[in-house]
């Protein structure tokens, strides 16, 4: 709902020619923002703004309703005050319902609390977000960009949106911190704290490296010096221009102490290309990682490279998005782990591909640059949705979360070395009361009825899962609609498989009504932590052996914990239930 409207003057006029119809609007601007109406299932029209004394202009794409207003966004024009300002609408008739409600206003105000928005997960305020861009610690603060449509819930108009938090777990909105330009819209990419001035933008200037995707894609940069409030561009841009390659993007930088050099780690097409920089302006190729390795299904996409120390050596990690391919459809996150030399990586001889979550809803994560060494964590988050349904779930004023935050770790399998994940520590702190379940000893089914009722949609579970002879069993979430999530562990087959065909909302997509599996070794005892946030769900078995991470719509809370056997009888032991803050 937007509410206190500020009505300016606005006048209108039409124009047709042969092969293009456009709608034209002229406001005086005297408030903060023009809201536009926007129809959810309307076709996208080229919106653009331009002052009518001056032959810049600036152009969006937006759903203007036509026939009902479903929601609103806010243009910002604080900048314009006082100056005429002309909106021209594409294929746009002068009659249309939006163009004749767009209004100005000091105010934007909406249902930020909708049903379905997470709780202790980051969202973006409204709009569309997707891949998490620049993650980097600077001065006691973590940042947090992210790829952003300011225009609407669905993919485009990509931007650079911004936030803050002193513990990964409670975030700031900031202002929005790059914005589409001559050069194309601003797709994925990362940022560095530039401590020794190699660029020539101040000592500890922030850096972001960004994709410019305009008709090629191609690695532009910008620079803020009052700690990532504001950002300037980079005359200089593009600083690496396309070579060729459709696909050649979301570069992740990083300063390699070895060869003394940054190296950025770059998307193309189907491999990795590492380019070597001393400024972070003049880029050189290095080498290229990915043939016949890992999986090929789809583009590969974000890469992230960066050490982990293993039994007292340093292990070299890559990671690499894919979509489509991902282990249960649609897209997901690769890793690699082997050895760099500054200019190489070569991976070691491991069962690729493997997979940082086995979940439907894990994608494009990367970690956090310049943690202090004090700290010394290497801190991950991805994006909680897939690009099969991503434009499709039932929100209306937002789209998408973030996973929590995660700390990576190396760590042997039994079978091999892999990339474990789990909740950082700061998650802990979040829990609030909690209830303590006695021991149960499953047999075949058994519920506890009403045990996660105060809990209000956000908490966690935390067992110890006695298998003893059984070999098919599990437990699920399930509230008084019927709706259910089970969590199956089905060692006849060793896989873990997580069922929610039946919980609540799925007739958005069909690709979305899945029972996704991640591999699972036959263990006596599984330690379990699951956590619930309204709409997701992320469940860590063995502190991150094995991780699926799967979003969810039920139509009301989940309100009761039920346990089942297949066959012989297991045991849950420990069990307790906190609630978030």
């Amino acid at each position: 709902m937007i509410l206190l409207l500020v009505f300016g003057t606005a006048c209108h006029s039409q124009k047709n020619d042969k092969n293009k119809k456009e709608a034209k609007v002229d406001f005086k601007i005297a408030t903060s923002f023009l809201l536009i109406p926007v129809e959810e299932n309307a076709a996208d029209v080229k919106m653009i703004i331009q002052p009518v004394d001056s032959k810049t202009s600036e152009a969006f794409y937006v759903r203007l309703a036509q026939n009902k207003i479903d929601y609103w966004v806010k243009l910002d024009v604080k900048k314009f005050k006082g100056q005429q300002l002309s909106l021209t609408f594409e294929n746009t008739e002068n009659s249309s319902l939006g163009l004749s409600n767009i209004k100005e206003s000091d105010r934007f105000e909406f249902e930020y609390n909708e049903k379905y928005r997470p709780q202790f997960h980051f969202s973006p305020e409204y709009g569309w977000m997707n891949d998490p861009n620049g993650l980097v610690y600077l001065d006691g603060e973590y940042h947090l960009f992210y790829q952003y449509n300011p225009y609407g819930n669905k993919w485009g108009n990509m931007h650079w949106g911004h936030a803050v938090s002193t513990d990964l777990t409670s975030w700031t909105y900031l202002p929005t911190a790059l914005g589409i330009d001559s050069l194309g819209d601003i797709f994925s990419g990362s940022a560095v704290i530039d401590v020794n001035n190699t660029a020539g933008f101040g000592k500890n200037a922030m850096v972001a490296i960004y994709t410019s995707a305009g008709k090629v894609q191609a690695q532009s940069i910008a620079y803020s010096t009052d700690k990532g409030r504001t950002f300037t561009k980079y005359t200089g841009n593009p600083v690496l221009p396309n070579q060729g390659i459709a696909d050649f993007r979301d570069p992740k930088v990083s300063w390699n102490e070895q060869s003394k050099q940054w190296v950025m780690a770059l998307a193309t097409k189907q491999t990795i290309t590492f380019y070597g920089s001393p400024d972070l302006k003049k880029w050189s190729k290095l080498s290229e990682f990915g043939n016949e390795m890992g999986a090929h299904g789809g583009v590969w996409e974000c890469p992230d490279l960066f050490p982990l120390i293993y039994e007292g050596k340093n292990k070299w990690v890559l990671l690499v998005s894919i979509n489509p391919g991902g282990p249960n459809g649609g897209s997901a996150t690769q890793y690699f782990i082997g050895d760099f030399d500054g200019n190489t990586f070569t991976a070691d001889n491991l069962p690729y591909p493997l997979w940082i979550d086995y979940g439907r809803d894990n994608y494009a994560g990367v970690t956090f640059s310049n943690i202090p060494q004090a700290d010394g964590r290497r801190i991950f988050i991805g994006w909680m949705s897939n690009w099969d349904y991503a434009n499709d779930v039932p929100t209306k004023g937002f789209r998408s979360a973030m996973t929590v935050a995660r700390e990576l770790t190396l760590k042997n399998n039994g079978k091999h070395l892999m990339l474990a994940n789990t909740p950082i520590r700061e998650v802990t702190a979040l829990r609030g009361k909690f209830k303590t379940i006695t021991n149960q000893s499953i047999h075949k089914e058994k519920s506890l009825p009403d045990v996660l009722s105060s809990f209000n949609g956000k908490f966690e579970i935390e067992m110890t899962i006695q298998r003893q002879s059984s070999k098919i069993l599990g437990f699920g979430l399930t509230n008084a609609d019927g709706d259910y999530l089970n969590f199956t562990f089905d060692l006849e087959q060793n896989i873990l498989k997580v069922d929610r065909r039946n919980c609540g909302l799925n007739d958005f997509s069909r690709k979305y009504v899945s029972e996704p599996i991640a591999p699972l070794a036959t263990k006596d005892s599984y330690n379990v932590r699951l956590l619930v946030d309204r709409a997701s769900s992320e469940i860590f078995i063995n502190d991150g052996e094995t991780v699926m991470t799967n979003i969810v719509f039920p139509t009301q809370n989940f309100n009761s914990v039920s346990f089942f056997a297949l066959n012989k009888s297991w045991e849950a032991q420990d069990i307790k239930i906190y609630e978030i803050k």
